[in-house]
């Protein structure tokens, strides 16, 4: 990857963009300085290489005491000049697990519902660029806007990226009988960042008609949540989904069987109103013997530590369906086709599984063995077990491997069909799938067994600069990362990701029609191809999960 240039060097190139080829050159208006003035006050920012950055800026008051667990409000203005030249806090969260190659630190810093944005250096007020607003993914339960640096989209746009923090675990999702917001906070946070940002994104040369919503994994997911959310109407008109998005699927319980509902991403309100009352029990907030009241467990659940909180008291926290943010489960409206209408790229990893099958199972110390794998896939197969047992062979293979396998196809191959299939017949839909084979996993240090497949989350790197831990890439790689990151630029600034600019390869991406296609993501030029959808789906064995 390329190495960050010396000071000198960066203050030439800011210079040269800002007087010649700027995105804002020729427009007559002024190119922006590092101060900006947005609806609180005046940010300063700063010149980093051929980007402006103002980072730390806050979209919503901070949710602390009498805030926490209620919608997000609008936050204070201030008079002086607010430096803007450091991230803000991770919201709060656990520390990645030792070993994890995209190591991340633990916080309990409630303060965190700040973005940050990204601007080409030399765009002026008046540039009107499109604008990317990035979800990061974590499960719901972890992750900042910060751990991508997204420069080099940003560039080729160019464009404008703003990436957002939001309130996980049981801060973001959190639920009580009667509690308004109960289950939704978090995706409400989402919100009030895109009403930020459609409120001042002009300030920075961007343009608010012309916003893409993105994310990888649970911020796929929160991508589909704000596509089915009445509350982000008018708040966006693209969409880009990455190993997550409005999937039938209740993932945790498919990882490993047997979990429930409580795994589910979806969660009707009343489960997670039993596991709000449930969890301020063990908290002495709640007393089954008596009823305080939903205020008086209130009071007592924001008087505990954050610290106290941060581990979740063993429930898995996402969002909450029947609720005024997110009235119907996102895959019930794919089903009716019946989601908001917006022009979407999605797509998967070809080995999602192997991810899942290392943290449940490798790391957790139990090891799938060929008759745990033989246990697990009867219970996944039901009636269906002989076929299963046929299709899902050890021979060659870990029993890990072979059970990856289950749950890529289950989880995101064969949901994803589903989704472009529905999703298609009302917007444009652009498909694909990860397939590099030499593809790094940035997220865990897989064990030979797993390491073969392309991981979740293995195209990241290839779109983003991870901070930290960016996976050193080949220069085959960065040949396909250049042909993807203009790929992706392109559809966000026109909702078609074909472009005639000499970077992409030859490869027209169509989009999903009928049986549908995908773009095959195996490497630069000819190395992308189109795929029938019927060959995929096969290969991911769907008619055996009744999809495909």
């Amino acid at each position: 990857m390329r190495r960050r240039p010396p000071a000198w060097a960066a203050a030439l190139v800011g210079a040269v963009l800002l007087a010649a080829c700027s995105p804002g050159a020729g427009n007559g208006a002024p190119p922006l300085g590092e101060r900006v003035a947005v609806e609180q006050g005046e940010l300063l920012g700063r010149l980093d290489g051929s980007m402006l950055r103002f980072q730390g800026v806050p979209y919503a008051a901070p949710p602390v005491g009498d805030l926490r667990w209620s919608p997000p409000q609008p936050p204070a203005p201030w008079s002086e000049t607010r430096p803007a030249t450091a991230p803000g806090a991770r919201c709060p969260q656990l520390a990645a697990a030792p070993g994890t190659p995209h190591a991340t630190a633990a916080s309990e810093t409630e303060d965190c519902l700040t973005l940050d944005v990204t601007v080409p250096a030399g765009t002026s007020a008046a540039s009107g660029l499109p604008v990317l607003v990035w979800i990061h993914g974590g499960g719901f339960n972890a992750g900042a806007g910060s751990d991508v640096d997204p420069q080099r989209l940003a560039a080729a746009g160019p464009l404008i990226v703003v990436t957002i923090n939001y309130r996980l675990g049981i801060f973001g999702f959190f639920g009580l009988p009667g509690l308004p917001g109960a289950g939704t906070f978090g995706l409400m946070d989402q919100q009030a960042a895109l009403g930020w940002v459609h409120r001042n994104i002009a300030a920075f040369g961007g343009d608010p008609g012309n916003v893409t919503i993105a994310g990888e994994s649970a911020g796929a997911d929160s991508v589909c949540g704000q596509l089915a959310s009445p509350g982000s109407v008018g708040l966006f008109q693209r969409a880009i989904m990455q190993s997550g998005g409005c999937s039938t699927a209740n993932i945790i319980d498919i990882i490993r069987p047997g979990t429930g509902p409580s795994g589910d991403t979806w969660k009707p309100l009343p489960l997670v109103e039993a596991a709000g009352m449930s969890v301020s029990a063990t908290f002495g907030c709640a007393d089954p013997g008596e009823d305080p009241g939903t205020d008086g467990i209130l009071a007592c659940m924001r008087a505990v530590p954050a610290a106290q909180l941060v581990p979740d008291a063993g429930f898995y926290w996402s969002p909450a369906t029947g609720t005024d943010t997110l009235p119907r489960r996102p895959s019930d409206l794919v089903v009716d086709r019946d989601l908001r209408p917006v022009p979407v790229l999605a797509g998967t990893t070809r080995d999602e599984g192997t991810l899942f099958t290392n943290a449940f199972y490798d790391r957790a110390g139990t090891p799938l063995t060929e008759t745990g794998f033989r246990t697990v896939l009867a219970a996944a197969a039901g009636s269906q077990r002989n076929a299963a047992g046929r299709a899902y062979r050890v021979r060659d293979r870990s029993p890990g491997r072979a059970w990856s396998d289950v749950i890529t196809d289950r989880a995101y191959a064969c949901t994803s069909v589903a989704t472009y299939q529905s999703v298609s017949t009302r917007a444009p839909l652009f498909a694909y799938e990860f397939a590099d084979p030499t593809a790094p996993s940035p997220y865990a240090g897989l064990p030979p067994d797993l390491a073969d497949g392309v991981a979740h989350g293995a195209e990241m790197p290839y779109l983003f600069d991870l901070v930290p831990g960016q996976p050193t890439l080949t220069a085959p790689q960065q040949a396909l990362a250049a042909e993807m990151v203009q790929r992706w630029a392109h559809f966000v600034t026109s909702g078609n990701p074909n472009g005639d600019d000499g970077i992409v390869s030859a490869t027209a991406w169509l989009p999903w029609a009928g049986d549908g296609q995908l773009l095959a993501v195996g490497g630069a030029g000819d190395g992308t191809q189109l795929q029938p959808g019927a060959e995929f789906a096969a290969a991911h064995r769907c008619a055996l999960w009744g999809a495909g």
